[in-house]
């Protein structure tokens, strides 16, 4: 016979604790400000860049287009255009371990293609990077293909803020990515309400070279968001949070009853002013992402939540004559092995999402873990013991007026129960 686990006892417990969990939250939002928005709720630009310096530029005067692009393992050149055999170029950075082997073999291959050296030939080409965002067309605007010396001196974030605040005459957001030795930098400047267009990307790029020299910075990703999107994705936002309680609600009435469509959609509030706490605690960049990590967690809770009430009602069938509070501790008993191993799996992939990736990334894996023990505590304690609570009103109710029809108690006036 399983074992039955008093899960009841924890119920005033897991209410107090929950009631100081969300008044916390409440107090960290005024107090800290409320969310620290992402660009795509907050009109303004967000880019990433790189302070790294440029080891050759690249120009073309050679017939037809050439069109560059690189990763990881090499550089790539397409010459193609009216009247010119399209050609592709694979320089590997395998086959030309130097930079001056790299650029040697890009001028002898491709006639009218100009590359001039800013560093040692002998510097290694994996230090090569990618600075282009997507893959453009060289032209008589030198290309610069920039570097990263593993042993380069850090650059302090202070640095990079001092200079964005300076260069702006407003207060920036800077953050650090990766590695220190990444020298990798989230910034982000707001806009002004009714602006229809945000700083240039070379705006930002200007103010950062004043500081660290001509060809020092590299330009990752650049993104624009004005007022008018940020206003309408909020009310979408809100809609979408709106209709997911109202579905939730409406299909646990139909499914079971009024009971449990209440109960789940307070543990789908609880679940969500949680993470939300959680968000504004941490300073967590607020985003489609966080919004995403949401109502995954939401789904994610609701889906245990009905696996716990199909037992419960399965188990108000077996035993009508068991006291509800009991057949609570049953079937939280019945599913615990289930949800134990469902929450650890999944728990798994996300911890690897966590460890193995960085940035918002990151913050969606840790939103989503801190989401999923707070869908089983409520689940397990705050849905369950609303249901006690609704059910012991409906037997003093029942008890109330029993007494009422059998003239024992006047009309109007509660029946006294002793302690």
């Amino acid at each position: 016979m399983r074992r039955i686990i008093p899960f009841s006892r924890m119920f005033f417990p897991a209410t107090i604790l929950s009631a100081l969990l969300l008044s916390g939250g409440v107090i960290a939002f005024f107090v800290m400000g409320g969310f620290n928005l992402g660009v795509d709720f907050q009109a303004g630009v967000v880019q990433e860049v790189q302070i790294a310096p440029t080891a050759f530029t690249l120009t073309w005067g050679g017939e037809g287009a050439a069109v560059i692009s690189s990763d990881l393992a090499g550089i790539y050149i397409v010459n193609t255009g009216v009247g010119v055999e399209t050609r592709s170029f694979d320089f590997l950075f395998s086959a030309h371990r130097t930079v001056g082997e790299l650029v040697g073999a890009m001028t002898s291959q491709l006639e009218g293609l100009d590359v001039s050296l800013y560093v040692s030939p002998g510097t290694s080409s994996e230090w090569l990077m990618r600075g282009a965002l997507g893959d453009p067309a060289l032209g008589s605007v030198p290309h610069r293909v920039h570097y990263l010396n593993p042993q380069a001196p850090e650059v302090p974030i202070a640095s990079v803020r001092d200079a964005m605040e300076a260069g702006m005459g407003q207060s920036v957001v800077v953050q650090s990515m990766g590695q220190p030795s990444d020298r990798h930098f989230l910034i982000r400047v707001q806009a002004e309400e009714d602006a229809a267009v945000g700083v240039p990307a070379d705006g930002i790029v200007g103010i950062l070279e004043a500081r660290f020299g001509v060809g020092q910075v590299v330009v990752m990703r650049s993104d624009f968001v004005d007022a008018r999107f940020a206003r309408h994705l909020t009310d979408q936002i809100g809609a979408l949070i709106a209709a997911t309680l109202f579905l939730v609600l409406l299909y646990a009435t139909i499914r079971f009853k009024l009971q449990y469509a209440v109960g789940a959609v307070l543990g789908i509030a609880h679940d969500g002013i949680i993470l939300v706490s959680f968000v504004v605690v941490t300073g967590m960049e607020f985003s489609t992402l966080t919004i995403a990590a949401i109502l995954t967690i939401l789904g994610y809770s609701t889906n245990n939540t009905i696996v716990v009430f199909d037992r419960i009602r399965e188990n108000r069938r077996l035993f009508p004559d068991e006291a509800f509070v009991n057949i609570l501790n049953r079937s939280l008993s019945e599913t615990l092995n289930r949800t134990i191993i469902t929450t650890v799996t999944t728990m798994l992939a996300v911890m690897s999402l966590f460890i193995f990736t960085t940035g918002a990334m990151q913050d969606f894996a840790l939103a989503l873990m801190v989401g999923m023990i707070s869908g089983v505590y409520t689940t397990t304690f705050i849905v369950t013991a609303f249901m006690n609570f609704w059910e012991n009103q409906k037997i003093k109710k029942a008890k109330r007026a029993l007494a009422v029809s059998s003239g024992n108690v006047p009309a109007g006036k509660p029946a006294l129960s002793k302690a």
